[in-house]
């Protein structure tokens, strides 16, 4: 009878041994939320901190998410005390497009690049081909400076605008139309004819 509950016992130990190892290198292998840097490319390679604002001049990181080792498609988020706050392309009539965070409450903080001695450029949806918006910094002279995501391993997204349906307005968030949402995705490379 002993024996009998000593195997039990070592069978329960092993299939708990085996199940913790199994949740274990499941978690590893699905991997923790990778945080990745959002920046605008300068035409001369300075790399400018894209960050959201609110009215009071309050400065917040924006960054995309990586969710657990997915790097197909990350979302694009603006850190607000502790919380993911969502960054979208706004229904406007202005030919580009606003890009804003929105906050729980429908408040919608401004989306800036930020310049070395601390002008704020605008990011905004400059142009469209089918369902893709091209995100872009708007420098002083009106030129357009890419938006990228950057991983902690350096990798390089496009930070993209992405329309889902053919309606105007995609959603509403918080009370918000929105255009499209914003995502960052790997660079495809368009060859030329």
């Amino acid at each position: 009878m002993q024996t009998i509950q000593s195997s039990i016992v070592r069978g329960v130990i092993g299939l708990l041994v085996v199940t913790y190892v199994f949740v274990v290198a499941s978690a590893r292998a699905a991997g923790a939320d990778t945080i990745w840097h959002i920046k605008a490319v300068h035409p001369e390679g300075r790399l400018l901190d894209v960050k959201a604002i609110d009215k009071q001049g309050n400065i917040y990181d924006v960054k995309a998410i990586e969710v657990h080792g997915n790097r197909h498609l990350l979302d694009i988020k603006a850190m607000v005390g502790g919380k993911r706050i969502p960054v979208k392309v706004l229904v406007s009539e202005d030919k580009l497009e606003p890009v804003k965070a929105i906050l729980d409450d429908g408040t919608i903080l401004d989306i800036k690049a930020l310049t070395s001695d601390g002008k704020r450029l605008d990011v905004k949806g400059v142009q469209r081909s089918g369902a893709i918006i091209d995100i872009k910094a708007i420098g002083p002279d009106g030129q357009y400076y890419g938006v990228k995501a950057i991983s902690p391993r350096g990798n390089l997204y496009d930070v993209k605008g992405i329309k889902m349906m053919e309606d105007r307005v995609e959603a509403r968030v918080h009370g918000v139309d929105v255009a499209a949402h914003i995502k960052a995705l790997p660079q495809v490379i368009y060859e030329s004819d």
